[in-house]
């Protein structure tokens, strides 16, 4: 077997020796396979014959496959729960309690058989077979006989994108969506509120959207600008993602960045107000006020509300960027200290330690509702509630200071997985290729507390959908394989070759990418 292991080139070079028939499919994918082996059977030939046949529970996953087989080549190939002995596309499950994403791809001149450890198994050995396919108009192609066995390296595979600064319709989200289910991303995190905007309906708390949805410029553009989505809006777009294995996870950050909070009721501020929803980047002085029953009650009502209409284990809580000059000087805040008791010590202070008591406070509210709470690497900052997960984006010091404290970290280090930053000259193709995601000194052991790595897509600078695509594509093919592929199956001239197949994908689809390196060119 293992002088069957079929590299890239090796497989290439099968492909391009294979009889002429039609166009050929190429496995050559992003993210890399674990391992492909090359058969010895002639190759499958997909065309209008083909039929797709699907055991109990795999129609929707069958009608995805028909559809991206059609949306890539124009072939139709008909869905059938009856088995047949040749010309299929065969899906199932196996059960099995590890690797549960994992999956075996297997192609014979007969039949292709698909094998999921789980439905979404075969979700992805449905994507490797989508982006194996040649793009274009084609009567029959021909899918290279191989055995296929794959499973991701993370188990959080994530990406994020900020309605906030910029909102988006339901439609694009969707489609953004499709864009990461592409690249076998498994976890949306979705930033809902910040100073600039509040997205998402909370029905006890109306003001949040008839006013904090709503800015009346942007940085001196005179235009208004706002949105939200309704609740209904949102179960669709979450059973849009589960339908396609891919967990949202809100963002409602606090207790900063909380200016369109403020605007909607001043009275969970320090101050009283006036406030206003903020029309430049950047946030002001103001944030909850931690000292108020008012504000823990408003807490209550928002979380009440998200955590009834996402069904995710996580909720992320933000916990970033929270100025404390107003707790300094606000009396309710200073008592609130004084109750509890805290004192400053040499590494936080007082204040420091209220956002801690502010953050676990929440924390414990949401477990009792069964659910785990995640916030960015300032939640360390003060002390970390009992079952925390930490962002890590500032470097990778956050994650490794959380896993020595015995709690969870994804990883989005600024300097590879921001992708607001500028793709020519700051935060290249290559450069996010190039994250390792093991912190230094960490063993098997501490790596277990690394769920995963994460783009976060920030978009002050990216008024239309288009512009977000440009700045997520192609990172989010590097990206990729650091999430999903092995260490020893990545290779960067291999990705780039790789990647130009994956560009016609794009094409196919009419994404908006980035043509900023020399395969482009």
């Amino acid at each position: 077997m293992k002088n069957r292991i079929v590299t890239i080139i090796g497989l290439f070079a099968l492909l391009s020796t294979a009889s002429a028939a039609g166009p050929k499919a190429d496995f050559n994918v992003i993210p890399v396979p674990r391992t492909i082996c090359a058969g010895t059977s002639a190759p499958f030939v997909l065309d209008s014959n083909t039929k797709i046949y699907y055991e109990e529970g795999q129609k929707r996953n069958a009608a995805f496959l028909q559809q991206y087989i059609t949306d890539i080549t124009g072939i139709v190939p008909e869905l059938t729960d009856r088995p047949r002995k040749r010309g299929t596309i065969s899906l199932r499950v196996k059960d099995t309690s590890s690797d549960a994403e994992g999956y075996t791809l297997t192609v014979d001149k007969k039949n292709i058989h698909i094998v999921g450890n789980s439905p979404a198994g075969v979700f992805y050995a449905i994507q490797t077979l989508r982006k194996a396919l040649p793009a274009g108009q084609a009567s029959e192609v021909e899918i290279p006989s191989c055995i296929v066995e794959d499973s991701p390296r993370f188990a959080y595979r994530g990406v994020h994108l900020d309605v906030v600064r910029h909102f988006f319709p339901v439609d694009s989200v969707k489609r953004y969506i499709d864009i990461i289910a592409l690249h076998n991303v498994n976890r949306f995190h979705w930033h809902l509120t910040d100073d600039q905007g509040w997205r998402v309906e909370i029905k006890s708390r109306p003001r949040l959207t008839s006013v904090g949805a709503y800015r009346k410029q942007t940085a001196g553009d005179g235009t208004p600008h706002g949105g939200f989505y309704t609740q209904d809006e949102i179960r669709d777009i979450i059973r849009y993602a589960q339908e396609r294995y891919i967990t949202i996870i809100p963002e409602i950050d606090i207790p900063g960045h909380s200016a369109a909070a403020l605007a909607s009721y001043p009275e969970i501020g320090c101050t009283g107000g006036p406030y206003g929803v903020c029309e430049v980047w950047g946030g002001p002085a103001d944030v909850l006020c931690a000292g108020k029953d008012e504000t823990m009650q408003f807490l209550q009502d928002v979380f009440t509300e998200i955590a009834g209409l996402f069904p995710s284990q996580y909720i992320h809580i933000g916990g970033d960027e929270c100025p404390k000059q107003r707790w300094k000087e606000c009396r309710a805040c200073q008592a609130k200290i004084k109750e509890l008791g805290i004192v400053p010590d040499k590494k936080h202070s007082a204040e420091q330690k209220l956002q801690s008591y502010v953050m676990v406070s929440v924390e414990k509210f949401l477990a009792a509702k069964g659910r785990k709470v995640i916030g960015w690497d300032e939640i360390l900052e003060g002390g970390l509630g009992p079952d925390a997960t930490v962002h890590s984006w500032r470097g990778m010091g956050g994650a490794v200071e959380a896993v020595k404290q015995g709690h969870d970290a994804i990883l989005s280090p600024t300097s590879h997985c921001y992708f607001d930053y500028d793709q020519e000259k700051v935060t290249q193709i290559d450069k996010v290729y190039s994250l390792n995601p093991v912190p230094e000194g960490f063993d098997s052991e501490k790596m277990t507390h690394i769920l995963g790595v994460q783009a976060n897509v920030w978009t002050e600078y990216m008024p239309t959908f288009g512009r977000v695509q440009y700045m997520l594509l192609p990172r989010l093919a590097a990206l990729s394989e650091v999430q999903w592929s092995q260490p020893g199956r990545m290779d960067y001239s291999a990705f780039l070759q790789r990647l130009r197949h994956l560009a016609q994908i794009y094409d196919k689809y009419g994404y908006n990418y980035a043509k900023v390196i020399d395969i482009f060119k």
